[in-house]
Parts: C-alpha cells; structure tokens; sequence
C-alpha cells in the first residue's frame, strides 16, 4: 500500500476512501459481499503477470507449471463443493459463463424460456438489448399475481406451447426458494436443455440451505463473489458430456487469457466455502433477512410475496409515497446503500421504480445479527419518512457510522498487499 501511495497518490487516496466508504456504511445491496483478506491477497499477486492461455497441461504459453497447480487446485475445489461432475473456472464473470453455455448449446434463433426480468431475472436471460435478446428469441415466465412465488402451472404451459430449446431457472431478485426439481419435470416433458442460474444463492445451495440444481441441471453458472464471498468472477458446472463443448466455448471461445490472479482466489475462496464459519454465515444471512424482512413489515411496508427464503427481499414503496429511485438516494445520505429494483407487474419504469431490493450477505459477513438488523429496519423508516428532512439524514448516517465502527471489515491500512 506505501508502494502505491508514492507511486499514483490519486488511487491510492481513491482506494483508501473506498475502504472507509465500505467500512462506515451498512451495505445492504444484494449482489455485494465483502471478501477476505486471504482472497484479497491471492487476487493482487503476482499471478496477474502470467499469460495462460488454454487449460492445465495444454497451454498456448511456456512457463504454467505453478499456474497448471492452481487451476488445477480450483478446478478440484469447485467440483467438491459443489459435487460436479465438470467445472470451468475461467470465465471472467457470471455473464460470460451464461455466454459460454447459450453458445455451446443453442444456435441464433433458438428459443429461450426464462424469467421476466421485471419479474427478478437478469439481463443475460434474453433480454432484448443484452446479446441473449438479440441472438435468441425470448419467452418469459413470472410470477402469480396474488403469491408472487413462480407459477409453475403458467411454466409448464409456456413451455409446451413454445417448445423453448432452453429454459432458464435463477434470478436476481426473486425472494422465494427455486424448486429445480420442477423445472428439470418441465424442461424433461418439453425436450429442452436446462440451465441453472445460481449467481445470487451459491453460498447457500454449497451451505445446504437451499436445494442443489447440480443433479438436475444440464448446466449451471453463477458469479463467484455474492453469497459466495469469492472475487469478482464466474464459474460453470455441468455434465461431464458437455465438458468439452463448454471449454472450447470459453477458450478460445469468447475468451482469451485467463485470469490466474482471479482464479487463484477462487480457489481460496471455494476453500473458505467448506468452513463451518461459512456454513453458519450462510445460515445467519437468510435469519437476518428474514428479520429485517419482518421488521420492516411490522412498520408497515409491503414485502413482496411476504417475506424471503433467501439472502434478499424487494419492498414494495406503492403505499409510502416515495419511489424506488427517492428511495436509493435518500437512504445513501443516511448511510444506508441498497438499490432500486422492479417489482412485479410494476407500474413504473426500470430506471425508476416501485420498490427497493435488500439484501443481508455484507452485514452478515461483519458479523451483524437480528439485534441490528431491528435498528437497521428502524433507521431505514426514520430516513424515508423524513426523506426531505437532511437534518434526519445525517443524525442517522452518524449512528450508522458508530454502528459500523463496532463490526470493522478490513484494516484500513492493509486491506491491500503492498
């Protein structure tokens, strides 16, 4: 870090003002999570100096020996955890490892049946300006009306209808358990290729809380920080009778050289995966959602489908005369950071909105529990009735700092590896 500060003293001072941003606020964005030190570490060494092209013992480069050991390392891990019979660690992210599965199994054309995104999918999903929308052709799937959980009867019904060549079970902001079993009933009924999303709830399916689609699923894809508490990147799983199709969609597929630094931490966080720490994190996450959850209900705000099964819920602002987009901005003056989402059968646009999303991984994994989770809920109600009071705003960003300050993150000056 002393390197860096003499070296380009604009990002070493941008850096550090992050950590303290990220230390004296309650981070309650979903898609968010605060990694180790240990991942930190592994992800600025020296492994970003090497070029890997290819996979272990046949690549495009001299010199991968130790790189060979940590891929191997990662690859074995992922399989563990999440008993598959076939992983690919090289995709940079969660969207790339979906790229690399719909151009391994479809062709343009090709029918997809997937989540409507205003309903809590995700962009790569097939949406229309996103190159999913524009390469396959999309039919959507959401939620009843009245429940707001999957309709499964309108999900086999769609599906027979279109014969989609693909279905597509995950979200980004759905509350409520996926039943995988279901869908691999459907997609089986249909002949269709099914691929399981599970960027948001890895942590919990590796913790055993929520239900595994690796069984079921032809493949399966998530993102590698989010509840699973790795660095930012992504991961596929899937049958080993896919395996070579996806690793050439991969390299050199849609990607060049892969990111060893990265892919090392994924191996120190996939390692840290099969701690009891972990387990009882994951666990505590989804108690303190479901308590933010309740004590927000108590205050009078409308939980969309009730509550939550998982590490996150939306708010519905309908009844409290503030929107999505007030909502987000009022609450990071108070300290409190969290993102406007859709709700189902939303009246207002994406860009502004009807509802909030929270979620609990970050607080969790600073050690924060249902005791704070009822200040949190209390604070949240104070700043969005007192939106326009600034007074309000920043009494409550002090006592969110002072909160904070009692669950430290990181060490400020070491959070990096000089």
């Amino acid at each position: 870090m002393e390197t860096l500060k003499y070296i380009d003293p604009e990002i070493f001072e941008a850096i550090r003002e992050e950590i303290e941003r990220q230390q004296s606020n309650v981070e309650l964005i979903a898609s968010e999570n605060y990694c180790s030190t240990a991942v930190l570490q592994a992800q600025g060494s020296i492994l970003t100096n090497k070029y890997a092209e290819g996979y272990p013992d046949k690549r495009w480069y001299a010199g991968c020996g130790k790189i060979d050991i940590v891929e191997k390392l990662t690859v074995d891990r992922a399989k563990e955890i999440f008993g598959a019979e076939h992983a690919n660690v090289q995709p940079h992210s969660g969207s790339q490892a979906n790229m690399a599965v719909l151009f391994s199994s479809l062709t343009p054309g090709n029918k997809i049946l997937s989540m409507d995104l205003s309903h809590g999918g995700h962009l790569t999903h097939g949406f229309k300006k996103n190159f999913s929308g524009q390469l396959y052709k999309k039919i959507t799937y959401g939620v009843d009306k009245e429940t707001e959980y999957i309709d499964y009867a309108e999900l086999r019904a769609l599906a027979k209808k279109n014969n989609p060549d693909l279905i597509i079970a995950g979200a980004s902001s759905y509350p409520r358990e996926i039943d995988f079993v279901k869908f691999k009933e459907i997609a089986d009924e249909v002949g269709a290729l099914f691929l399981a999303d599970i960027a948001h709830i890895a942590g919990l399916i590796v913790a055993g809380l929520h239900q595994d689609p690796v069984p079921y699923a032809d493949f399966v894809t998530t993102s590698t920080h989010k509840t699973l508490r790795g660095p930012r990147g992504g991961l596929i799983l899937c049958k080993s009778k896919y395996a070579s199709k996806i690793d050439q969609y991969i390299f050199p597929g849609i990607q060049g050289g892969p990111l060893m630094h990265v892919i090392a931490a994924k191996a120190v966080a996939f390692k840290e995966a099969k701690t009891k720490e972990f387990r009882e994190c994951q666990s505590q996450t989804i108690k303190n959602a479901k308590s933010l959850a309740n004590e927000l209900k108590e205050k009078g705000y409308k939980i969309v489908s009730g509550g939550t099964d998982n590490h996150l819920f939306l708010v519905d602002l309908t009844n409290k005369n503030i929107s999505g987009r007030e909502a987000q901005e009022t609450l990071e003056k108070a300290g409190i950071v969290l993102n406007r989402n859709m709700i189902p059968f939303d009246k207002r646009t994406a860009n502004d909105p009807s509802g909030i999303r929270i979620g609990t991984p970050s607080v969790t994994t600073r050690g924060m529990k249902e005791p704070e989770m009822s200040q949190i809920a209390n604070w949240i109600d104070l700043a969005l009735n007192g939106y326009k009071d600034n007074n309000t705003l920043k009494t409550i960003k002090s006592e969110v700092a002072e909160l904070c300050a009692t669950f430290p993150i990181y060490n400020v000056d070491t959070a990096l590896v000089d």
